[in-house]
């Protein structure tokens, strides 16, 4: 297939897949009225923010300098979405904002709340939309401190409450993510624009019609997801949480508290959730100040549902403190991890660290450690930095695994998912990823609506295989690859000291 040709059935591809999310999914965000003093609900939703309508920026968001925006908005339940009728489909309103504070309201009632870093939802509205219903939606949001506020998207999601047929927004996701795989092999895409030709848009507004059209080519391309199934991308439920950054430490172990119980209550409506956590430090004040959280810690490690990773006391700054401090963050937190778990960390998990000297490996390897695990490192907008998963050396011949981990604070979003692992089997010719669901940065970890849409996908031949797994596992079989590529001794610089990653 020439390029040209290859360019050519993607466009036609992804017009069909857009006109498919039209049947089903709206964006709102122009539909908003704002308002910008700081009232009650109860005068918001009598007095309403009717005179005047919020503007967007040209990055399509909602933005605002300092202080208090409250957003309304009256949703009307259309009869259909070009002419995909939607009576019995539950009603989501998908939101992502950046503010210090924010507040959800649904017919007046606070439903949800949310800050910077829990930045993202999935509001259920309706379980069972009518034509013709109404829904009030209002917003309180409050800008960061540091930065003007904004709403970034706001977006109507119907989907459908059964598995005896699919929305056509969700088929359109399983045709972008075949299109996506099917970048490694372009000469099949003509079969995937043959196939979608095929779909009945004559047979609208007949919603049963147009949705045997829908299956029959679904149907037809599932020869094409043989080689998706042989991937697979491996789930750990993860809530990264800064000791000390834009609040107290009080509030620290207030969050961390939080999360840990909400981490253990998810586990008990979903058996296969695996989290893990690093930071012994948290684990001793939540042994001393929460013994029967920590118990429950204790049982599910056992259980092999929750991995304490990462063999420091905290995840330290690693460029700034001597060798001193790291060995003692090293003797520490796996004294404790052995002690009160039953063995040592055999993971160093620093996801946010700002860097790493170039003795780490050595430093690493003495304290019983086998893997060095971090994102930090893709936060280069200069110099990308060039591995995915590679052998570390440090100066005197001590060599660790290195694994750049997907980005943290992430939910379960399907085609980002699938890009991410089609751009990381590029990089490093390995088709098993990692993911990492959960609310990060002030804690927070997975969310019931994540682990619901992960469900759904694990059921579709047109995704990679999901399982939850642990960091050590996901990991393990790494090193045994061959080709891994070597980063070398560090050279000296002008000044006398080792550069460092």
């Amino acid at each position: 297939m020439t390029p040209r040709t290859s360019q050519s059935d993607n466009n036609l591809i992804s017009t069909a897949i857009a006109r498919l999310r039209s049947c089903s999914q709206v964006d709102i965000q122009a539909n908003w009225h704002c308002c910008t003093t700081d009232v009650s609900i109860a005068e918001v939703t009598q007095f309403g923010c009717h005179n005047s309508v919020a503007q967007l920026n040209h990055k399509g968001h909602i933005a605002w300098s300092t202080g208090v925006l409250w957003l309304v908005q009256q949703i009307v339940i259309p009869q259909d979405l070009d002419g995909y009728f939607l009576e019995g489909l539950c009603l989501r309103l998908a939101l992502t904002w950046w503010a210090e504070s924010a507040q959800i309201y649904v017919n007046g009632c606070l439903i949800q709340e949310g800050d910077l870093f829990d930045c993202s939802t999935r509001v259920l509205l309706s379980p069972s939309v009518q034509p013709g219903q109404k829904i009030s939606v209002a917003l309180r949001l409050v800008s960061p401190a540091h930065d003007h506020g904004a709403l970034v998207r706001s977006l109507c999601i119907y989907e459908s409450t059964t598995d005896h047929y699919l929305e056509p927004g969700f088929i359109a996701d399983e045709l972008a993510v075949l299109q996506r795989y099917l970048g490694f092999t372009p000469e099949k895409l003509p079969f995937l624009t043959a196939a979608i030709a095929e779909i009945d848009w004559l047979a609208l507004p007949d919603r049963h019609k147009f949705e045997r059209s829908l299956l029959q080519v679904r149907s037809s391309v599932q020869f094409l997801t043989d080689e998706i199934k042989q991937r697979c991308i491996y789930l750990v439920g993860h809530a990264h949480l800064d000791l000390a950054w834009l609040w107290s430490i009080s509030e620290t172990w207030d969050v961390a508290q939080r999360t840990f119980a909400s981490v253990l209550n998810l586990q008990q409506e979903f058996p296969k959730l695996i989290f893990c956590h690093s930071t012994p430090a948290l684990y001793a004040w939540i042994e001393q100040h929460r013994p029967d959280l920590f118990v429950a810690i204790q049982q599910q490690i056992a259980a092999g549902r929750w991995e304490v990773v990462g063999g420091l006391w905290v995840e330290p700054e690693l460029n700034l403190i001597s060798g001193e401090s790291i060995v003692r963050q090293l003797l520490y937190g796996q004294r404790y991890v052995r002690e009160k778990f039953g063995s040592v960390s055999p993971v160093a998990w620093l996801p946010d660290s700002f860097g790493f000297c170039a003795t780490l490996p050595q430093f690493f390897k003495q304290a019983g450690i086998e893997y060095f695990v971090t994102q930090k490192l893709r936060w280069n907008d200069t110099t990308e930095f060039p591995y995915g998963a590679f052998w570390w050396r440090s100066p005197d011949g001590s060599q660790i695994f290195s694994f750049m981990s997907p980005l943290i604070g992430e939910g379960v979003d399907p085609l980002k998912m699938a890009t991410y692992a089609c751009d990381w089997e590029t990089q490093t010719s390995l088709t098993e990823a990692l993911w990492l669901p959960g609310v990060g940065d002030h804690g927070g970890g997975p969310t019931r609506d994540m682990l619901e849409v992960q469900l759904r996908w694990q059921q579709s031949p047109f995704f990679p295989r999901l399982e939850f797994s642990t960091a050590e596992r996901s990991t393990s079989l790494l090193p045994l690859l061959p080709l891994l590529p070597l980063l070398p001794q560090p050279p000296i610089s002008p000044s006398g000291t080792m550069n460092y990653i």
